[in-house]
């Protein structure tokens, strides 16, 4: 066994040899597949990228199945803190369960936190996420534009502080209103928004589409790949073309 810290600095025992992982997160079910297929023995309903992958479904991300996971007996468990209730993570790690916690909340932080991961889990650091480190080692130079970013109506909930998709946006020259917010994801009333340019609009968590949400606002509204805009993984290889399409 080897003891390593996740991102949150917390230990996690791991044998030299993982043999079994199972992921409750979407974007690192598809890092896993993309580097060793083989390892991932479980992975939540939402896991929809590789679309071909075979493995036993734990149900969701805010309501995985403890027991048939322990029933798996993985070497460790992914997860990321925002994405998963600690009080889950904490029902796996008393029966034994090794946690691996991620909790990037920028384009950067994403990239160090898979390379560690993969390295610790994989013992490799994949071709795939060296070519997103060039990708993305380019700086935006253009105009700039001021974007509302719902994720959520009924109620209205935006992007706001610290998140890993407000860093994407702000890397393709689009300025979050709420990126200054005391909160996260914000509530808002559409009709008493600060100025703004556009609405991006992505298609997760909420499946904003172009009959569904740019209605409601007086500004033009793109309509955008969620996946691209909030998973870290292969993704991000090509998450900025996409992206920079769909903005433009």
């Amino acid at each position: 066994m080897r003891t390593l810290y996740d991102d949150l600095h917390d230990p996690v025992e791991l044998p030299t040899n993982i043999t079994s992982v199972v992921s409750i997160v979407p974007s690192l079910t598809e890092s896993i597949a993309h580097t060793r297929r083989a390892l991932l023995t479980g992975a939540t309903d939402w896991c929809s990228h590789p679309h071909d992958l075979d493995v036993t479904r734990v149900r969701g991300t805010k309501n995985p199945d403890v027991e048939r996971i322990v029933g798996l007996r993985p070497d460790v468990v992914v997860a990321n803190a925002e994405e998963n209730r600690g009080v889950d993570l904490d029902a796996l790690r008393a029966h034994g369960i090794a946690v691996w916690v991620t909790t990037p909340t920028t384009v950067e932080e994403s990239l160090t936190s898979l390379e560690r991961m993969l390295s610790a889990i994989t013992g490799t650091t994949p071709a795939w996420l060296d070519r997103a480190r060039e990708v993305w080692s380019t700086p935006y130079e253009g105009p700039r534009r001021r974007a509302v970013v719902p994720i959520w109506r009924k109620p209205w909930m935006a992007l706001g502080r610290d998140t890993f998709a407000g860093d994407v946006l702000n890397r393709l020259g689009i300025d979050n209103v709420f990126a200054e917010s005391p909160e996260r994801y914000p509530r808002f009333t559409p009709a008493a928004l600060p100025p703004y340019d556009v609405v991006v609009l992505p298609d997760e968590p909420y499946a904003f589409s172009p009959d569904d949400g740019p209605e409601v606002f007086d500004r033009p509204a793109k309509c955008v790949s969620g996946r691209h805009l909030t998973w870290y993984g292969p993704s991000l290889v090509e998450a900025r073309a996409v992206l920079s399409g769909q903005l433009a």
